[in-house]
């Protein structure tokens, strides 16, 4: 196993890097790892590295940044959470270094909704989460649609091609499959809007087709 020296502490000293065992993957501060859940069902606890040290002994601690899955939140899993999506909290850990067992990547929002193909190692994060309140950070995010959520990259939405909104088929009356085949999509308010325009627009047709100037009282 690599190990390059760096600063040190009495009998502890800080590590640039450390390889996962039994793989060629090496982990330095400010990679997210993988780590080993205490109950075998579980997903992986998903963390940032923030430090790693070993002590004069050579065992090897990660200070970590916990990632909190929804469910693990106080508010639970809400209908506009992705399946990869992660809140950053402010609750720091150590771990002995060989709990961790992969490496992933924890994307900005708006790189992850980019993404061509969503890798089973790609997750993202739009919100800071502060584990003792249970509050979120920013509190208050775009919503999008009929139902006013907030967006879920897992869903399939459609553009309104008036006022650029977007919503998901459902919400207005439309199957998944007929959203796919769509064309052009324009939103009720839009429709009716249009429709408003053209009952309105020839309110006054003058005989010879000109609108007479009306003479101003003297």
């Amino acid at each position: 196993m690599g190990m390059q020296m760096a600063k040190s502490r009495p009998g502890k000293r800080d590590l640039d890097s450390y390889t996962i065992r039994g793989t060629n993957k090496v982990v330095r501060a400010g990679d997210c790892v993988l780590m080993r859940p205490s109950e075998d069902d579980k997903a992986p606890y998903v963390a940032r590295v923030e430090r790693i040290e070993a002590d004069n002994r050579n065992n090897i601690k990660v200070h970590v940044r916990w990632y909190y899955r929804p469910e693990e939140s106080l508010g639970g899993r809400r209908q506009f959470h992705g399946s990869k999506e992660l809140f950053l909290s402010d609750h720091y850990d150590a771990q002995s270094a060989h709990t961790i067992e992969g490496k992933c990547i924890v994307h900005s929002f708006k790189n992850y909704t980019k993404l061509e193909n969503v890798d089973p190692e790609d997750y993202y994060c739009r919100f800071e989460y502060k584990a003792a309140t249970g509050s979120f950070v920013p509190d208050r995010v775009a919503v999008y649609c009929k139902c006013e959520m907030p967006y879920n990259p897992d869903d399939l939405m459609v553009q309104c091609e008036e006022c650029k909104d977007w919503y998901h088929p459902a919400c207005v009356g439309m199957t998944s499959e007929q959203a796919k085949q769509l064309a052009d999509f324009v939103c009720s308010d839009c429709l009716s809007e249009k429709k408003k325009s053209q009952n309105t627009y020839a309110a006054f047709p003058l005989s010879n087709g000109k609108v007479e100037p009306k003479r101003q009282k003297r």
